[in-house]
Parts: structure tokens; sequence; C-alpha cells
């Protein structure tokens, strides 16, 4: 009997020994040392090999009971990616870094989409960045089913408007443009265009008061935002723009914008001919009244707010002249004039 009280006792002390090493095992190697050091981990890393990372960089004390600790802790998985660590954290915050990824990550890709880009630019750009094949990415941002996906987390922001027949891109002017950091090398598509959804969201939430006084759904105020910008230049004031639009609306006036009529003939021309302008398509302001169908870019801020403040004028036409300054007349006949002077 007391040979076998013995064994039960060797038993838990060595229980306590394995279990009091493991737990300094997971402790900080120096927890003194705040300085970061880089670690990146490759696209397709296993735990071994995650593990021999920090162990070679001297980041942790032991590569086996990482590798013990992660299977315990498997909430997520490891991301790919650059990180900051130093000695003074313990694999218990290393691992939930790397689980998180996204704020912890250090970029290792950024994305440029300048203001004015199309949605079929947008596809372009994030397929050469992330080295994919624009048109599968294309086709992944007019898909139904993973446009819904995104309603469900954007639901005030991406509304069924974006379906109504006749829409080209449904994501079209909903991603905005700027620049974006990404943590991972191969992040998925939705992970690339979140930011840009949230920015034009966090955007518009700012100016719910004038959206609800003009009486504008995200998707209208898009819209016109959008035409303000591809009118817009370095020069122009975006806010006299905005109210030559509002004031032909006021009086039941076409909009007659030229970057519409580019837009539903689906490519760009160095000059609109009368004959463009009868295209038929609920995007072309010379065959529709109002505010075409939807975006036909992405716009910046500024025209954002130009679209929800416009100035008090009462032009009803402008054209830029060869500097690229814009010239407003109130009458058909001062346009014609200034169309004269400066174009013709």
């Amino acid at each position: 009997m007391r040979v076998f009280l013995y064994i039960i006792i060797a038993i838990l002390v060595c229980i306590a020994a394995a279990l009091a090493s493991y737990k300094y095992m997971l402790m900080p190697v120096n927890a003194s040392n705040k300085q970061e050091q880089l670690v990146t981990i490759p696209q397709g890393s296993s735990v071994g090999d995650i593990a021999s990372i920090f162990k070679k960089q001297k980041l942790i004390k032991n590569t086996e009971v990482f590798k013990v600790y992660v299977k315990l802790h498997n909430n997520a998985s490891l991301k790919a990616g650059n990180y900051n660590f130093s000695q003074n954290q313990g694999v218990s915050t290393i691992v939930k870094h790397l689980q998180t990824g996204g704020k912890y990550q250090v970029a290792v890709k950024d994305l440029t989409i300048p203001e004015g880009t199309q949605l079929v630019e947008i596809a372009g750009i994030i397929a050469k960045e992330f080295k994919l094949d624009e048109a599968t990415v294309l086709k992944q941002l007019n898909d139904k089913a993973f446009i819904q996906t995104l309603q469900k987390k954007y639901p005030d922001l991406i509304t069924n408007e974006i379906f109504k027949k006749g829409i080209r891109y449904p994501l079209e002017g909903y991603l905005y443009p700027s620049t974006y950091l990404y943590g991972e090398f191969k992040p998925s598509l939705e992970e690339i265009i979140a930011p840009m959804l949230n920015q034009t969201k966090s955007i518009l939430d700012k100016y719910k008061n004038e959206m609800t006084d003009k009486k504008l759904t995200p998707h209208k105020t898009l819209t016109m935002a959008s035409l303000i910008e591809e009118e817009a230049n370095e020069l122009t004031d975006r806010k006299l723009i905005s109210s030559v639009f509002y004031n032909r609306l006021d009086i039941d006036m076409p909009l007659q914008t030229d970057p519409t009529v580019l837009y539903a003939l689906g490519k760009h021309k160095a000059r609109v001919l009368y004959k463009d302008l009868e295209i038929e398509s609920p995007y072309n302001t010379y065959y529709i009244k109002g505010l075409p169908i939807g975006p036909i870019a992405s716009a910046g801020v500024e025209s954002i707010e130009a679209a929800l403040k416009p100035a008090k004028s009462d032009y009803l036409y402008f054209l830029a002249n060869k500097e690229g300054e814009v010239i407003f007349t109130k009458s058909l006949e001062e346009h014609n004039t200034e169309k004269d002077k400066h174009i013709n």
C-alpha cells in the first residue's frame, strides 16, 4: 500500500514538474526586452515552420511547446504576413496576434485606387497587385451571391438598389478610392475590398442628416457624387458643378453630362459625338431625365460632400476651356457663346 502511495506521489510530482516546465516554456524569452523584430511568416507555412522561425529569431523558448500550445488553442489558423514581435511577449500573445492578423500585421502590400476609377479598372488594379486573374476578379465582384454576403455586413450601405434592371456593375461607385495597406500576402477578395466599403460607409455616415434632408439614399448619393467626380478636375469647384445638376433636376431638365454617355457606351473617347448622345441606356443622361440608374465611378470625399452640399447658384451650364478652367453660365445662349470662344 505504501509503495502504491509513493508511486502516486511520484506521478503527481512528475505531472507538476511537466506543467511547471510547460508554463515556463510559454513565458517570454526576456521580459525586459521590448525591442521589436520583424518576423515574416511566408504563405503556406506549417505550424512547425512558424515555430522554427520564432525559435531562430530567439522569440520563443521551445518549438515543441509552441506547437502543442497552438494545437490546444486552435481557434483560428495562423495568418501569413509580416509582424513585429519582441522577446517580452509570451507564446500566448504571439499566437493570438498570428491568429488575429489584421491590426497586428505590418503591411506587405499596398493598393492605390485613384479617384474617378471605374469598377473594371479597380478589378484590373487588384488583379495586378495580388497576381490574380482579372476576369475572375471582375466576375466575383459582380457575383450576386458574393454581393449578398456583403449586404449582410453592410445593410445600410448596400441595398437592393444595386440590383435594379439595367445596372451594369452592382458595386460600381461603392469601393472608395484611396491607398490601402494589407498585412497578408494573399488576402481573399472580400478582405481586399472590405476596407474600401468600410471607408465609403464611414464617410456617408458623417452625412446622414444631409442625405435625409435631400431625400437621397446612399446609392443616389454615390451616383450624384460620381457625376461630379467625372466632370471635375484640379481647378474645378465641385460644389458649383453640383449646383448645376440640382438646378436642372429642379426644373426637370436632363443632366446631359458626357461621362454618362461614355459609360453607357462602355468605352473611353476623346470626344463625344452627336450620334453617341442617342444611345438608349439608363445611364445616358441625354436619353433619360434625372439621375442615371447608378454610379459611373468611385468618387472621393470632396465630390461626395459636393453632392450633399451644393453651392447656391443660378447656373444651368458649364464647360471646361483648354486650360482646364470651368466656365459656368445661366443660359444656353451664354453657354454657346463661351463654347465658341473656348472650344470651337
